[in-house]
């Protein structure tokens, strides 16, 4: 049961990591996207040390859910970081949300928990997939993450955000995976386990990787541009790992049509507050000190 609580938990967290680094890397030109200079840029402004270290937290936070539950219960919660990240940037900015935008948020937290719980996912273990499985597994995801990359380095502004959000959501779903595979193996081995699990060095690589096209992914425009397919795609992501290669059951039969229809909640109340002038940046609620501000995210 701890699992739920500590999954929204890391949502939140990653909400505001991700207000906190957009609002850092706000002002970096696509010049100097995938540079080192971009980097060191960022390392200079106090917000984004903030952001970095809530993401941080988050990420413990969700390491800790997934060896409580398994990574098709724990990470489409994540879905809940887009209404957070709303909700953080009406505070900060001291906005009143419209009624459209809480009726998105509402469409995105029904259809998340219609999902879970018509998908209710269970079973599935990790370390009992052999390793040619693991080996398809990241392939097909490494080949698809790479395609959004390629495509999003020869594009430029939010269409590039778009593309290195996707990327990044892809990238943070492999390392749900593989995290939820060294969870099983402290549960099994303890602290030694986690120590030999070949899962846990590639963590340790993918996972700054992810973290560096979230820069770029967020240096490239808009939230309304990278958030969308941020959120999406690391739940799909987990999900399809979690199902297909770690063998998790889902209810199947008749509770299908309610995971289908919680997924067109989630898709729907995403693109309705994706809108939101709050994120783009185009509204004017609050008068013109406050669309100034959210001109950076």
């Amino acid at each position: 049961m701890l699992a739920v609580p500590l999954g929204l938990l890391a949502a939140l967290l990653n909400a505001a990591a991700s207000v906190l680094q957009r609002r850092a890397g706000s002002e970096e030109s696509d010049e100097r996207a995938f540079s080192v200079h971009m980097l060191i840029e960022l390392a200079r402004r106090p917000v984004w040390f903030l952001g970095i270290l809530a993401m941080f937290v988050g990420f413990v936070v969700q390491a800790i859910a997934l060896t409580l539950g398994s990574v098709s219960t724990v990470q489409p919660l994540l879905v809940a970081e887009l209404p957070f990240t709303f909700m953080l940037a009406s505070v900060m900015f001291r906005a009143r949300p419209s009624r459209s935008e809480w009726l998105a948020t509402a469409s995105l937290t029904a259809g998340l928990v219609l999902f879970l719980l018509c998908l209710g996912p269970e079973g599935g273990d990790p370390l009992a997939v052999p390793l040619w499985q693991w080996l398809v597994g990241l392939a097909v995801t490494g080949a698809v993450e790479g395609v959004a990359v390629l495509l999003g380095l020869a594009s430029s502004g939010h269409r590039r955000a778009a593309l290195l959000g996707i990327a990044t959501g892809i990238g943070f779903g492999l390392t749900a995976a593989l995290t939820a595979a060294a969870g099983a193996a402290y549960h099994q081995h303890g602290l030694l386990g986690v120590l030999l699990a070949w899962q846990t060095y590639a963590i340790l690589m993918i996972g700054p990787l992810s973290l560096y096209l979230l820069q770029n992914a967020l240096g490239s425009g808009s939230l309304v541009a990278s958030q969308p397919g941020l959120t999406l795609a690391n739940p799909v992501v987990a999900v399809g790992w979690g199902v297909l290669v770690f063998g998790e059951r889902t209810r199947g039969g008749a509770w299908t049509v309610g995971v289908v229809a919680g997924a067109l909640l989630i898709a729907a109340g995403t693109v309705l507050l994706a809108r939101s002038p709050l994120l783009t940046g185009d509204g004017q609620r609050g008068g013109g000190k406050r669309s100034d501000a959210a001109a950076s995210l």
